[in-house]
């Protein structure tokens, strides 16, 4: 195989494919599942058949149509196992993330600086400084919030 970086086009399909039947660490599903509530059967499969692929070629149109209404009746029940997977892990995330945080009290008549960020106007370029101030707290809201003059 030649790599050729103007063809990517050509190779998108098979990323996608890729990246579309992939099981995904938060959810334990893979996307197309969650879309379409079957297992995606990969190219393979149809030349080389597994026992899914026998099992429901044997099958009549009637018991055919009943298999596939009750994988439809499962669809619900998947997505919600998914979204629990999903919501247990943002609560690992948020968990390891909340370790790192250092709380701060703040008290009327402290002097605090502000941080200037990069997308600010106030910030000029690299050799700029990075924060602003001092301040003197007048007023500390509910939820962090500070009130200076």
């Amino acid at each position: 195989m030649v790599d050729n970086y103007k063809k990517w086009h050509e190779k998108l399909p098979f990323a996608l494919l890729g990246y579309r039947t992939t099981v995904r660490t938060s959810t334990r599903a893979t996307p197309y599942l969650l879309v379409y509530c079957i297992e995606v059967v990969i190219p393979t499969e149809v030349e080389i058949p597994s026992l899914r692929i026998i099992q429901e070629a044997e099958l009549s149109d009637a018991k055919w149509v009943r298999s596939r209404y009750e994988q439809l009746a499962l669809i619900d029940g998947k997505r919600m196992n998914a979204v629990c997977h999903g919501k247990l892990y943002w609560n690992r995330m948020a968990r390891y993330f909340n370790k790192k945080v250092r709380p701060r009290q703040f008290a009327s008549g402290q002097f605090v600086l502000k941080r200037i960020f990069p997308h600010q106007d106030e910030a000029k370029g690299k050799f700029s400084p990075n924060w602003k101030g001092p301040y003197m707290i007048h007023r500390v809201l509910t939820g962090g919030a500070l009130i200076h003059a």
